[in-house]
């Protein structure tokens, strides 16, 4: 056998090997990225009975496609892409799929080592290129048939690091040499053979039972609790924090992102105004908690944490069953890495023998915030004849029929929903990018949890964001994906406007405020969406309305960042003065 008959034959057991691990493991979506030197392994997943390739342009947007649709299927996806500084351009979705746990799995082709560090075109460094950002690296060698054992194994220990709590992206890097087109009827008999997959089970941690039997006896003790989910809890979780919170007689405070505030489980417990009435100072300072149980992320809400911070002698328990570190306010004593689910079931059960009837003056007070406040804002945005951001969040939660994912954009977009969307029965998932809070790539990920299943999806955005990721809207008519982008477009950087840097007047507009002026009819029509200027209320919905039925839009709400600033702060004084009338503050002197 000639060298290259050899290397051929290496090159296609090698690549086979990767496909069908894939496939035999359960990824089953490759987002693939046009290069000379990843031509084997994007061979050998497009012709692959069992994988599913997503043609991108762009790598950044590529990554942050793939994590939507990981998420989506809460199952991991693969991305490959050739060598050099594509490679270096998946970094941000890299960073928020460490953050937010999501599994990835990224194939990165790269030059053999003969060609590594001596200027070979297309070749940078890509040994450890993610760093700490990735749960496990490999750099494997070059294809050879002896290790295609090795190859297979290290392929399930990859695809279980990235499934296995805290989930995560994992890279491997792929060395090819030339020629890299594989022998196309040795591939396909490879392919057609069945394959045994190396995996690795995910396991569930607990507590033991005299430990939870203590701590159910220790909190069943407490009067004065609460529960906050956090962004990025587990699937399913809501309905298991609902009945944990009946049993302890706690509210829960429910992020947005949670996936707790929406959904056939939430009842009056599930509290989502909190953000308006804690920045009420007296609120804050009178309702001081003894114990608070925490899951998930730290929750978008400022007031929450600076609610945490005021109260530091409350006992915090953080209970993560990726056995992360998701606490920045330093003050738990407490973290728990124990399976959520299991926890909430397990606690529950030991509580049911000491539960209490009826709510206590603590849950009726923090009911009530709830109550008055919610009903306090909507009075005000629901009758404001004109469009205003908070107003638009307002009336989403009557506007999204049962089922829709709405994914929110960073900076005001996230913040909004956070305070004026409420709580609601009816199925809505509301998704971000809280890892690292960034505002690039969200169009992508928004299109990749579409893809992923996601429907109907709407993304709440900025007019930035949206400038920031307009390559990703490609994706939506290379793969006939259904989408709407209400895009918020106040012309810059909307939330700057509330900052300290808005006090610097002579810089402000050139530095944070940075308008831009852009008409994004003609971005919507060179990608083939229907563009609509909302001008008032009724014409959004009925955009909104049409938009659900397929295809791809962009619904434009024009506002301007300092009456946005002002919109916002007509409304805490209100709330305010709707806790002073209920009696669940003192009454400010005159």
């Amino acid at each position: 056998m000639s060298d290259v008959s050899t290397h051929l034959y290496a090159l296609t057991h090698w690549v086979a090997a990767i496909a069908n691990g894939l496939a035999a493991s359960g990824v089953h979506d490759v987002v693939v990225c046009p290069g000379s030197r990843s031509t084997p392994l994007a061979l050998a997943v497009a012709r692959h009975p069992h994988l599913r390739v997503w043609m991108h342009l762009d790598e950044r947007s590529a990554g942050f496609f793939a994590l939507g649709m990981a998420r989506s299927r809460n199952a991991p996806v693969a991305v490959l892409c050739t060598s050099g500084t594509a490679v270096a351009n998946l970094l941000p979705a890299v960073v928020e799929a460490n953050l937010a746990r999501v599994p990835l799995l990224l194939l990165t082709a790269d030059r053999p080592p003969e060609l590594r560090d001596n200027g070979a075109p297309q070749t940078i460094d890509q040994i450890g290129i993610f760093g700490r950002n990735v749960r496990w690296f490999v750099d494997l060698p070059a294809p050879h048939t002896p290790l295609v054992p090795f190859l297979r194994a290290t392929l399930g220990r990859a695809i279980g690091a990235a499934r296995s709590a805290p989930a995560g992206p994992v890279h491997l890097n792929l060395p090819f040499r030339e020629p890299l087109v594989p022998d196309r009827a040795l591939l396909a008999s490879l392919l057609a053979a069945p394959v045994t997959p190396v995996q690795v089970a995910p396991a569930r941690r607990m507590l033991g039972g005299t430990e939870l039997a203590a701590l159910a006896t220790s909190l069943v003790e407490y009067r004065h609790g609460l529960i906050i989910a956090g962004p990025d809890c587990p699937p399913d979780l809501g309905p298991l924090l609902v009945t944990l919170a009946h049993r302890l007689r706690f509210p829960i405070l429910a992020d947005p992102l949670s996936g707790v505030r929406y959904g056939r489980h939430v009842d009056d417990v599930v509290l989502g105004a909190y953000d308006a009435f804690l920045r009420d100072e007296r609120f804050a300072a009178a309702y001081a908690p003894e114990v608070v149980l925490r899951f998930g992320a730290m929750p978008t809400s400022k007031p929450v944490l600076l609610y945490l911070q005021r109260h530091p002698q409350a006992r915090q328990l953080v209970i993560d069953g990726g056995a992360g570190w998701r606490e920045p306010t330093s003050l738990a004593t407490e973290h728990l890495p124990v399976d959520e689910h299991w926890f909430c079931m397990a606690l529950a059960d030991a509580l049911a023998s000491s539960q209490r009837e009826g709510p206590t003056l603590w849950l009726r007070a923090w009911l009530t915030a709830e109550r008055v406040t919610r009903a306090a804002m909507n009075e005000h945005l629901l009758a404001q004849p004109t469009i205003s951001e908070p107003g638009l969040f307002a009336r989403l939660g009557e506007w999204l029929p049962a089922g829709t994912t709405l994914f929110v954009g960073n900076s005001m977009p996230v913040r909004d929903c956070d305070s004026f969307l409420g709580p609601r029965a009816l199925p809505l998932a509301v998704l971000g990018n809280r890892g690292a809070n960034g505002i690039d790539g969200l169009v992508s990920t928004a299109l990749g949890l579409a893809a992923g299943g996601a429907t109907p999806l709407v993304m709440a955005l900025g007019d930035l964001s949206l400038l920031h990721d307009a390559n990703g809207l490609l994706a939506a008519r290379l793969h006939q994906l259904n989408a709407t982008i209400l895009l918020i477009n106040n012309d810059g950087g909307g939330i700057f406007s509330f900052l300290p840097q808005a006090s610097e007047t002579d810089q402000f507009e050139l530095l944070f405020g940075t308008p831009h002026g852009i008409d994004f009819a003609p971005l919507a029509a060179l990608h083939g969406a229907r563009y609509t200027l909302a001008v008032d209320w009724p014409a959004a919905q009925a955009a909104l309305q049409t938009s659900l039925a397929g295809g791809l839009h962009v619904i434009e709400i024009r506002t301007r960042r300092d009456q946005n600033v002002a919109d916002h702060r007509v409304i805490w004084p209100l709330v305010s003065a709707a806790l002073e009338r209920v009696g669940l503050v003192e009454r400010r002197p005159e």
